[in-house]
């Protein structure tokens, strides 16, 4: 093997550790927000852990985050929950921040 199979090799390993990192945080993300969501529609317990897993699974739909945004908005305007869209697409980045952190650290 030579030194640029070697290095090829290397950064291969490097991005499916980076996309199964991102893929962990995305999904972390996404059950942070189902609480949120899921607190805001008034739903707690099994009924809350359920809804987000919801919208853990709404994300597999498309590539991005339209899909998870589309389910929310569309539930809160369904129970008349006054949440805007700035403030889900705010939570969405501030918990995608945080779960990177937790799944960096190991958390």
């Amino acid at each position: 093997m030579t030194t640029f199979d070697k290095r090829e090799e290397g950064f291969e390993k490097a991005f499916a550790l980076d996309e199964e990192t991102r893929f962990r945080a995305l999904a972390r993300r996404n059950k942070k927000l189902g609480l949120w969501a899921a607190e805001k529609l008034g739903l707690s317990g099994e009924e809350a852990l359920a809804y987000a897993k919801a919208v853990v699974e709404a994300d597999l739909e498309e590539a991005g985050d339209e899909d998870v945004f589309r389910k929310l908005r569309a539930d809160f305007d369904a129970k008349q929950v006054d949440v805007s869209d700035h403030q889900i697409r705010r939570n969405m980045d501030e918990f995608l921040a945080a779960a990177a952190a937790e799944v960096k650290s190991g958390s």
